[in-house]
């Protein structure tokens, strides 16, 4: 809000002044003007809705009409500590009039000199009323509680006056509010008995009617993956807690939730049983929350209340109710513009451990991606250890790698599968992308992924459109199916490798790897420049950091780490390098564990050796 002096205390030149200032510096800009004293309250709500019917090409000059102290019977001047609208093209009529009117135009009041100002250059008088849009005001008797004022004047005046202290500004904002939020509720109680009306001749009668009223219905997952979890708490602990421990006391934003949602329960449960019956809370026994991405939060609370009859009567009952805290408003995000049509450069780093997986990640890349003729290509980073990297010219560990890439461009003309050949002791993923990037074009799309990481049409796609340059980098969680060992026996185990199960079998999404990655080679650039400026010389910290950590200390960028129900890896026990930071080797022996199977197939197991030992 900006606070203009004019240097003038004479009243009649603080209005010249300002009408001046507004036609300079705004004229140009709004369509209207809304000019008011400090000592009026004002609705914005009602100043909009007025405005919102009048046309901004007419000469409109809205207020409380008042006479002109000299006694004209016909014109009239908007009283200034009501307010006033003026629209654009009068204030563009006015402007050459001004001095004129300064010059000429005798007056004690400045809402009076303007109103004969515009009355003598360009013939407008003030109205209270155009194009069947009245201008409401409320005139506030002194010593007035505004709690105590109610009528239609009162509720749809645009402004209040006058306003002499300022907590009576603020107790004035407060009924304003109350009444907008009743009238808010009247028209939901309407559009909600009109959905009623309206559902009970659809085919699904009755039964399709979603609660509450006009709410959108609760979200119906597909799958286990899909399930939103119920949260537990009572009054004292929530037993979901942020760190993963399975219990911590209800504080901050949590507490003032449960506490508000506690009283909101009371109350519909009194407003819906009086006179009747009045309760009082006694006791949280049970409370389960949930988020609905489509919907809000949900609640459902077992309460111990007190019942009190208008006998006097008193009884302890035990009520389940269930509460929805919906979405506010929703607003659209803009993003920018991104196509599946971008070229996707798939890393695959290669270790001399994970050489047995190769041929698989190569048929599968044959199979998704050079059989449909999908806008993605590959190159491998072969790692050699230094042992490794002086024998290359006797025994080249690679090979038959090699080998299988000269048979995949062989039978794929337009196939082209480069290599990067690399010797180091500490395969560090910054390292080794640092290599790639030098190697590619700054708006080439990378694709960085692991030799189990089974690529396809749809995972390619959400690569393209998760990773968005300059703005975004995308870091999908895949999904690692457990040790079919253990997790499945016998006859299970030829059931789940059968055709026709669920593409997403017992396992889980693995979120201590970092494996794959898509960002774009202008992105990590920068990043890895501010990284190169922190780091000086000491390169040796870079074995421990991966890509994610690149991206999350050394840029702005939003990092999207979601899970990706299309990258679905088979069993494996990774091979953890023990020369990694102690951080990532830790990563990994995570994962491994994690890896194995769930809690019950793990207490299964552990059940069927006991077993097996004591007999």
């Amino acid at each position: 809000m900006a606070l203009v002096s004019h240097g003038d205390e004479r009243p009649v030149w603080l209005m010249y002044e300002t009408v001046r200032y507004i036609h300079q510096h705004f004229g140009e800009d709004f369509d209207w003007f809304f000019v008011v004293q400090d000592d009026t309250y004002a609705q914005a709500e009602q100043v909009k809705a007025l405005l919102a019917h009048l046309s901004i090409n007419q000469d409109v000059y809205l207020g409380r009409a008042e006479e002109f102290i000299a006694g004209d019977e016909e014109s009239r001047y908007c009283h200034g500590g009501f307010g006033y609208l003026l629209s654009r093209s009068l204030l563009l009529k006015l402007r050459p009039h001004l001095d004129g009117c300064r010059n000429e135009i005798l007056s004690v009041r400045p809402d009076e000199w303007l109103g004969r100002c515009l009355v003598d250059s360009l013939g407008v008088s003030c109205s209270s009323q155009h194009q069947d849009q009245r201008y409401l005001t409320f005139e506030l008797a002194k010593n007035a509680d505004p709690e105590k004022e109610e009528g239609e004047e009162f509720g749809r005046a645009v402004t209040v006056h006058p306003v002499t202290e300022a907590t009576l500004m603020y107790r004035l904002h407060k009924r304003f509010r109350r009444i907008q939020l009743d009238r808010t509720y009247q028209e939901i109680e309407q559009l909600q008995a009109q959905i009623r009306n309206l559902t009970l001749l659809t085919p699904a009668g009755e039964a399709g009617l979603s609660w509450p009223v006009g709410i959108s219905a609760p979200f119906v997952p597909k799958s286990r993956f899909e399930v939103f979890n119920w949260e537990y708490f009572t009054e004292q602990h929530l037993f979901s807690c942020p760190d993963g421990t399975p219990k911590c006391a209800l504080v901050g934003a949590s507490k003032a939730d449960v506490g508000d949602i506690l009283q909101a329960a009371l109350e519909q449960l009194n407003q819906r049983y009086q006179p009747q019956l009045r309760f009082r809370k006694r006791q949280l026994l049970n409370g389960y929350r949930r988020f609905d991405p489509t919907r809000g939060m949900e609640y459902t609370l077992d309460l111990l209340v007190e019942a009190a009859t208008q006998k006097g009567h008193r009884h302890v009952l035990a009520k389940r109710v269930h509460l929805l805290r919906p979405l506010s408003k929703v607003e659209l995000i803009p993003m920018p513009y991104v196509t599946e049509a971008t070229r996707v450069q798939l890393v695959l780093p290669l270790t001399v451990q994970e050489l047995d997986f190769v041929g698989n990640f190569l048929d599968t890349f044959a199979m998704n991606v050079l059989d449909t003729h999908d806008n993605a290509r590959l190159t491998l980073l072969f790692v050699y250890d230094p042992y490794d990297a002086q024998r290359v010219s006797q025994v080249d560990v690679f090979a038959g790698v090699k080998a299988m890439v000269a048979e995949l461009e062989k039978r794929y003309a337009e196939a082209k599968v480069p290599w990067i050949s690399v010797k180091t002791e500490v395969p560090s993923q910054v390292k080794l992308m640092d290599m790639v990037s030098k190697k590619h074009p700054v708006d080439t799309l990378f694709f960085l992924a692991s030799v189990w990481t089974e690529v396809n049409t749809d995972v390619l796609n959400r690569c393209r459109m998760n990773a968005i340059s300059n703005w975004q980098v995308f870091f999908p969680v895949h999904f690692q199916e457990f040790n079919p060992v253990l997790a499945f026996r016998g006859e299970q185990a030829a059931a789940a490798s059968s055709p026709g199960t669920d593409f997403l079998r017992d396992g889980h999404f693995d979120r201590h790897t970092f494996a794959e990655a898509c960002f774009y080679n202008a992105d990590y650039m920068a990043a890895r420049t501010k990284l190169a400026a922190d780091l000086l010389d000491r390169e040796e910290a870079l074995e421990e950091m991966e890509v994610f950590d690149v991206f999350l200390r050394y840029s702005e960028l939003h990092l999207f780490r979601a899970v990706e129900p299309g990258l679905v890896q088979k069993y494996v026990l990774r091979s953890c390098n023990p020369r990694l930071s102690e951080e990532l080797y830790h990563h990994c022996i995570l994962s491994n564990l994690q890896g194995l199977a769930s809690r019950s197939h793990l207490a299964m197991a552990l059940s069927e050796q006991e077993q097996a030992n004591s007999t």
